[in-house]
């Protein structure tokens, strides 16, 4: 096995775009994503499970076993707007050849929906904490740039590493629009404020109306299942220690 995906549904989408939500810096995308799919009631389709992921088990009280997964939700736009596709998980692929084998599978899951639009989000490391970020950008072709730009996005200069980044590049070999956004954060834990300054941006690109303040449920729930995975912790010496460990974080 390297990546094998199991369907639950085929759904027949209207130009949707596909919105990644894979953890990374500050968890912004993994915020995102989980409030996207629960302010949309999105409808999980289908997941990946890949060798390359994490070779762990959360096991819990009521017998249940849990792996590292990723998840493809989506929602049907009303009014005649465009369906959207949420790609939410508790984690990327360990490796260089991992990734992108994953993020092929994305693409390949994409394009056969009529998926013509990707937009990857996270976080921007930060030394100190800002009570307003500023959101950066990157983009598979000038025009798409532009619309960050215009919704008051900079231009981003730098590495992204992991998802974020790689399925941006690929999109223009698969002919697809791909938008990377970045929101400052101070780093490993969840970060509501960097959050909400994303989804602003995407409710205004997507004419959505998902609620900004109520991101505390959404945050809380995130930190819980990555600490179950080990993923987060409480202490800062574990934290200083496990700085290697988020190798495939954006």
């Amino acid at each position: 096995m390297v990546c094998k995906v199991q369907y639950y549904e085929k759904p027949v989408l209207n130009n949707p775009v596909l919105i990644e939500g894979l953890p990374g810096i500050g968890f912004v995308a993994n915020i995102t994503a989980l409030q996207l799919i629960k302010e949309l009631n999105a409808k999980l389709f289908a997941q990946i499970q890949s060798s390359y992921f994490q070779d762990l088990a959360l096991t819990t009280g009521n017998g249940k076993t849990y792996f590292p997964t990723n998840q493809f939700y989506y929602a049907k736009g009303k009014d005649g707007k465009r369906d959207i596709i949420i790609l939410y998980g508790n984690t990327q692929a360990l490796t260089t050849i991992g990734q992108y084998e994953l993020c092929g599978k994305i693409l390949e899951i994409s394009e056969d929906l009529g998926c013509k639009y990707i937009l990857t989000v996270g976080g921007l490391r930060t030394k100190e904490k800002i009570t307003n970020p500023d959101l950066y950008c990157t983009a598979s072709d000038k025009e798409t740039l532009q619309e960050a730009l215009d919704l008051g996005a900079k231009i981003m200069k730098g590495h992204i590493f992991g998802v974020a980044g790689l399925l941006v590049g690929l999109c223009k070999l698969h002919k697809i629009n791909g938008l990377c956004l970045l929101a400052e954060t101070t780093g490993l834990y969840p970060d509501p404020v960097a959050t909400r300054r994303v989804l602003k941006v995407i409710n205004e690109m997507l004419n959505l109306k998902i609620n900004l303040e109520n991101l505390s449920k959404a945050t809380e729930e995130t930190r819980e299942i990555l600490k179950s995975f080990g993923i987060v912790s409480h202490s800062a010496v574990e934290k200083k220690g496990r700085e290697a460990d988020f190798r495939w974080f954006i």
